[in-house]
């Protein structure tokens, strides 16, 4: 078996999808199903068992020794959330759990961290492990991820830790299966629908004179290559390669690049014009970011990732412009 937490969500459902298409379809999903518009990720999946959230270490308990890897996605991803209790609740304390267990039935595990933890970037975007507690993130959601990072290498320090673990740091991740997300989903997918109902598309004003309007920078990562990463870290399983990862594309491109390319892929003549940031997350705007991807490699990961327009024209043609989801028929 393998346990999927967070797997209505986007992230989830994608990695469930990919392993169905390598004909791994004895996964546990994990989550809080009681969303119906999360429903569609998840309906045409092949696996064995759903297990509501709030039952799963219950459920884990009775049924470790039938669990070879668990992938634990599910968060509290909303960076505009204020209210440090949910993601001490969500992010922090039940990641701990699973860690603890995982530990205790010698299960392998993958967990979602968050490029948000490098703050506003003075220190870079390297993986280090020196670094983790230096960071300073801007909003409660990194400062609740970067706290797990900093619980789960103390405990690997004190040989409380899983026998094989990797914690990711997701970048800025698009494509299909995020319809449910609302102002979280990606620019790429508000874009197309703004082109769809208005034939333009409104960025953020930068508010810093270091940056052009539209030319703030992130690095976007394709899911389909993000779910390549977990297979490889599935397979993968050296206790020498240990540790946080960046997942990124390792190429920072800007949000008018991003703009141009969903224009193109949708055969629309480009039509970008600018509104000011909203004052609730301008303060904690990141300008810049870039994973530094040598560790991933390091550790023998060398499949390429897809280019953002490449990425773009897949996600637009495939999934945005029919409204389908990345799921895989069942066997």
């Amino acid at each position: 078996m393998i346990v999927i937490t967070g797997s209505a969500g986007f992230i989830g459902s994608a990695l469930a999808a990919r392993l169905n298409e390598d004909r791994f379809f004895d996964l546990v999903l994990v989550d809080d199903f009681s969303r119906p518009d999360k429903g569609a990720n998840h309906v045409n999946l092949t696996f064995s068992q759903k297990v509501d959230r709030n039952d799963f270490f219950e459920w884990l308990d009775l049924n470790e020794s039938q669990v070879q890897f668990v992938f634990h996605l599910g968060a509290r991803t909303d960076t505009t959330e204020q209210d440090r209790s949910i993601f001490d609740e969500l992010n922090l304390n039940y990641s701990q759990q699973v860690w603890n267990r995982c530990t205790d039935f010698g299960i392998p595990l993958v967990y979602a961290s968050s490029a948000a933890t490098y703050g506003g970037g003075e220190l870079g975007y390297k993986d280090s492990h020196e670094l983790v507690s230096q960071l300073k993130p801007l909003n409660p959601y990194g400062e609740s991820k970067n706290d797990f990072d900093q619980w789960a290498l103390k405990q690997n320090e004190l040989g409380k830790a899983p026998y094989f673990w990797a914690g990711l740091k997701f970048f800025n991740v698009f494509g299909p299966n995020e319809y449910h997300k609302g102002r979280m989903a990606s620019v790429v997918f508000h874009t197309f629908n703004q082109v769809t109902a208005t034939g333009a598309m409104k960025l953020f004003r930068s508010h810093r004179e270091d940056y052009t309007d539209g030319g703030q920078t992130r690095d976007f990562v394709y899911v389909k290559d993000l779910t390549e990463v977990c297979l490889f870290l599935m397979h993968h399983r050296k206790s020498e390669s240990n540790g946080l990862y960046n997942l990124g594309s390792g190429q920072a491109r800007t949000f008018l690049d991003l703009a141009h390319a969903t224009f193109d892929a949708m055969g629309q003549e480009r039509n970008v014009s600018f509104i000011d940031t909203p004052e609730d997350i301008r303060d904690t705007y990141q300008y810049f970011t870039e994973a530094d991807m040598s560790k991933l490699r390091s550790i023998g990961y060398s499949r390429p990732f897809a280019s953002l327009e490449e990425a773009i024209e897949d996600y637009v043609k495939h999934y945005l412009s029919s409204g389908k989801r990345w799921t895989t028929p069942n066997a």
